[in-house]
């Protein structure tokens, strides 16, 4: 799979769905909707956010700042691939902008 088809949601999802079973659902994976809030349904606590967020960063390239470490980015895996696309967006738009030039 590419790295754009990751970034369109391909196999995005699969990866978070098998991160978190594996880590904190010990392999059963009926138990997890894509919508279910992870701190809700107590899948996952303040540590286990923690590292879930090194899971993002290493395995998408992402940083995650402080102020972004809110349930609307990471209480859901549908909340967590809207995140990573939104910063996916973010950094292509300022990275695709040619530099101004004083005038």
């Amino acid at each position: 799979m590419t790295q754009s088809a990751v970034w369109r949601g391909e196999g995005m999802m699969e990866q978070i769905r098998t991160f978190v079973v594996d880590n904190y659902l010990f392999g059963e994976k009926g138990k997890l909707g894509n919508d279910d809030s992870f701190m809700e349904s107590g899948i996952i606590d303040s540590t286990g956010i923690l590292e879930l967020v090194r899971f993002l960063e290493s395995t998408f390239g992402i940083t995650v700042a402080d102020e972004e470490l809110i349930p609307d980015n990471l209480d859901s895996i549908n909340k967590i691939v809207a995140f990573l696309q939104t910063k996916k967006l973010s950094s292509a738009t300022v990275g695709d902008s040619p530099p101004r030039r004083a005038a």
